[in-house]
């Protein structure tokens, strides 16, 4: 048995710290599947608990520096930390600031500066950023590479400066140059984290929505409670203007409910008796009495934040690339930064022509520094700059910001996979009932062929063993006018055929019309009962009349686009029902839209083709695959497939599963409070159907987030580079430029916020 959960990662920094989490938990035995996600400092485990434990597993990642867990602080603790060290790293840098200004302008001479310089550089390199320096060496000392080993050796090697500088050696003080390294990349990772936490905003919001207490019937009095204490079938009191504690039926009252976080519809909801709320949405308007049907883990909330959770935490193929090339970055720049020192120390008058040129237009430089003076100039700089922190962040958070914005709208994305492919996808399958239309049947015309007006009795009763929503419409109808329903014997359902079944030692048969039940009775041993249209006893005139009289009826039900179903006694039909389900109403816009966007829609469905053929037309579907058993349904999808088009099947997730699961994109269309369909890929809360055009455009839109932003990581880090090589870029300038990028690329996802859906 597989089992799936999701802890905090404390320590990463950047791409490759995610990598190096990723490997120790991907490394350790039992582990079937693992991502980490830098943007929300989360990693996601598939394991074996028969083979290994979550504890061996948490055990192995603290070997490599980084730590796992399932605290979930008040305050990030991202953000707290890097806000305490922000604090203290300004109460040094401030004064030593405002002393070198005017030194460095010459108006004030300062003894024992190197000292002073080197002094308060030791504090912020080696105390503040203490935390930085321990991650490195635990890093290179498990054969790992990160972000920061760069900020750790450019550091030292300023610092060495200063030190060499003090024992007498003729050599510039870069110490300040390292001790501002350090605050810069402080500051940076404070702005980083607190753009990251708006980013993250959907989970928190969601949090936010629960109830903290509830007031339950107790002996016939209110008790208040803590919503943890809730158990199923308790009575909850719900005053106007509260939130609903959590999921459950309404036994008492009527109200106007708000559901706006669970469809990002803004208009309320008129809710009665025996009918589902959702916990944390908001009663506006009467006192109502809830039922508890769904506590804890169960509810929708839970769920929802479950789904967002998994979605942020999962990998699109575009992140493999950007994590294939992190793996490499480090390294080579640590390479690259070697020959950039090597480069300046042993060819200076090269680097020199450079610098004479860079002079003209780039205050900082200064051709007059001595050869080993410039290699660490350039060296350090290149080191402080290489950061592949934007690279790594490109994607996660397009993706959590994506997929929190989706789930704002009733669109709850269950993998970013989903998001990368449903902007491709150029044809969608729609199943009809449930999907294109409400999904409840009802009984429009009966037809009773039998004298006693007993046929439309026999088809309750055998209709009333099925769950087929067309059964349940007959039985419905039956029950509505007074139908005693009879006892069924041997009742056999055949998926896409019929059911069938003996009444007071007679055989049934419910069918579709043309359905030879032939086969159907041979394959569940089952005397045949022959042709029912084709073949009337010749010598009963009333049979001969009543075939005619049925044929008639099938016609003009199947021409007014109802669906047909035929009760046959033995081989004689005995009744005709015509049961219609209606449109939803925002199905015509859906198709309408999906059209102008270039997309092929498909009608799928096991009715017959023409009332198939009669709603496409009405909606403007052209390509209808009708009379479909639900067990074919998945060999379509493949042929759509082989045909080259990439396909995304909309459905209701139970009988069209192993469809969904096929498609490229499976849509499933969530029902009620139940959202947790495991086949769909993407879940439409409530089968609002018009998310699914919401859903392509939340795919395009959060996909050219993705692309924008690995473009600026891999074009900042190709422009920065080579200045820096050529020591046209001061360090400090450099970590600024490297902590600035990081922030851009959190920022630009954030800008998803603004399009609507």
């Amino acid at each position: 048995m597989v089992k799936t959960t999701i802890a905090e990662v404390k320590g990463m920094t950047c791409a490759s710290c995610a990598i190096s989490v990723k490997k120790a938990i991907k490394n350790t035995p039992g582990v079937i599947e693992t991502s980490v996600n830098l943007a929300t400092n989360k990693a996601t485990i598939s394991y074996d608990p028969a083979i290994v434990s979550l504890e061996v597993i948490f055990k192995n990642v603290s070997k490599t520096g980084y730590s796992l867990g399932f605290e979930i602080e008040k305050e990030d603790s991202e953000l707290k930390s890097s806000k305490i060290r922000l604090i203290a790293s300004l109460i040094f840098l401030i004064p030593l600031t405002l002393i070198m200004i005017p030194e460095m302008m010459g108006k004030l001479m300062i003894p024992y500066m190197d000292l002073i310089d080197l002094a308060i550089s030791f504090v912020l390199i080696f105390v503040i950023g203490f935390p930085i320096v321990r991650r490195a060496i635990k890093s290179l000392l498990h054969g790992n590479t990160n972000m920061d080993l760069l900020i750790t050796l450019g550091t030292f090697a300023s610092f060495a400066t200063g030190v060499m500088k003090v024992l007498g050696v003729q050599t510039a003080n870069f110490a300040f140059v390292g001790g501002m390294i350090m605050f810069f990349n402080i500051l940076g990772k404070y702005l980083e984290a607190l753009a990251k936490g708006r980013a993250s905003r959907a989970i928190k919001s969601l949090l936010e929505l629960s109830a903290k207490t509830a007031r339950i019937i107790v002996d016939g009095k209110e008790v208040e409670v803590e919503v943890n204490a809730l158990d199923v079938g308790d009575i909850m009191v719900v005053r106007p203007g509260e939130k609903i504690p959590t999921d459950g039926l309404i036994v008492e009252g009527e109200t106007i409910v708000d559901e706006s976080m669970a469809t990002g519809e803004s208009m309320p909801v008129t809710k009665g008796v025996n009918e589902e709320v959702i916990g944390g949405t908001v009663n506006q308007l009467g006192a109502v009495r809830v039922k508890v049907t769904k506590v804890g883990e169960n509810t929708f909330l839970s769920q929802l934040i479950k789904l967002v959770e998994e979605a942020q935490g999962s990998k699109v193929p575009a992140q493999e690339f950007a994590d294939k090339v992190t793996t490499y970055f480090v390294p080579i720049v640590l390479v690259v930064s070697l020959l950039v020192f090597l480069f300046w120390f042993f060819f200076p008058e090269g680097g020199k022509a450079i610098l004479l040129w860079g002079l003209h237009f780039i205050p900082w430089i200064n051709p007059n520094l001595n050869r080993f003076s410039m290699a660490i100039f350039a060296s350090v700089a290149t080191l402080v700059i290489a950061c592949p922190c934007a690279l790594g962040l490109a994607t996660p958070t397009a993706i959590m910001v994506g997929s929190g914005l989706g789930a704002k709208n009733g669109i709850l994305i269950r993998n970013g996979k989903a998001i990368e492919i449903m902007k491709d996808v150029n044809a969608i399958v729609f199943d009809k009932t449930g999907t294109l239309t409400e999904g409840r049947p009802r009984v429009t015309d009966i037809l009773d062929f039998t004298n006693d007006s007993s046929g439309f009795t026999m088809l309750c009763s055998l209709e009333n063993l099925s769950e087929h929503p067309i059964a349940r419409a007959i039985v419905e109808k039956g029950s509505s006018e007074g139908v005693t329903f009879e006892s069924v014997k041997d009742f056999v359902a055949t998926p896409g055929k019929g059911v069938q079944g003996i009444i007071n030692g007679k055989s049934y048969y419910a069918h579709r019309p043309g359905e030879s039940l032939t086969e159907v009775a041979q394959s569940n041993s089952v005397n045949p009962p022959g042709e029912i249209v084709d073949k009337p006893a010749e010598e009963d005139c009333r049979l001969q009349k009543s075939n005619r009289r049925f044929k008639q009826t099938i016609k003009k039900l199947e021409s007014e686009g109802k669906t047909v179903v035929i009760l046959s006694e033995d081989n004689h039909p005995i009744c005709v029902a015509g049961v219609q389900d209606t449109l939803k109403k925002e199905s015509k816009a859906v198709i309408d839209e999906i059209n102008r966007l270039g997309i092929v829609p498909i009608m799928l469905t096991g009715d017959n083709k023409q009332t198939a053929q009669r709603i496409a037309q009405e909606l403007g579907i052209e390509k209808v695959i009708a009379e479909v058993l639900p067990k074919d349904k998945i060999n379509v999808i493949k042929s759509l497939q082989t045909e080259g088009m990439v396909v995304a099947m909309v459905g209701d997730g139970i009988n069209d599963a192993p469809a969904i699961k096929q498609a490229d994109v499976g849509i499933a269309m969530g029902s009620g409070s139940d959202i947790a369909i495991e086949a769909g890929d993407i879940v439409l809360f409530r089968g609002n159907i018009a998310n699914v055009p919401k859903a392509i455009r939340l795919s395009k839109a959060t996909f050219k987030k993705i692309k924008e932003n690995l473009f600026w990581a891999l074009f900042y880090n190709l422009i920065a580079v080579p200045l820096a090589a050529m020591g046209l870029l001061h360090p400090i300038i450099a970590e600024i430029a490297m902590a600035f990028s990081s922030i851009n690329v959190v920022s630009n996802s954030l800008r998803l916020n603004k399009i609507k859906l």
